[in-house]
């Protein structure tokens, strides 16, 4: 059984920073991507940024140049750190993880709110 621990997501001004972070445990997978997903209100989740296990990133359009991406592979961790919020990144925030053999898990989502 994988489970994925979130935190990191709150409340912060437009132009401020967060930092999330996803911890996967279990027995018996090799990560294959771990990554970030966003679902705002009324809208379909979608990708912001993952990170290969090869070390190979990739973001989505809106937030490339803002978020990094990075990955702690003893911890099977991953953070993403959010520089210069827009209103428009408020969003619920998933933890992706896809494993070999193939699975694929999702945490219980952080908020993430941009005051303007």
């Amino acid at each position: 059984q994988v489970r994925l621990v979130e935190s990191g997501g709150g409340l912060v001004q437009a132009g401020g920073s967060l930092r999330l972070s996803c911890a996967a445990s279990g027995r018996g997978f090799s990560i294959l991507t771990m990554g970030w997903y966003r679902q705002a209100p009324g809208e379909q989740r979608e990708m912001v940024a993952v990170v290969a296990r090869d070390g190979s990133t990739n973001y989505s359009d809106s937030v490339r140049g803002r978020f990094t991406i990075s990955r702690d592979n003893a911890k099977n961790t991953v953070y993403l750190q959010m520089n210069s919020l827009k209103p428009e990144d408020t969003a619920v925030y998933y933890c992706n993880l896809k494993t070999v053999p193939w699975s694929n898990f999702w945490g219980q989502g952080t908020q993430v709110t941009v005051s303007s």
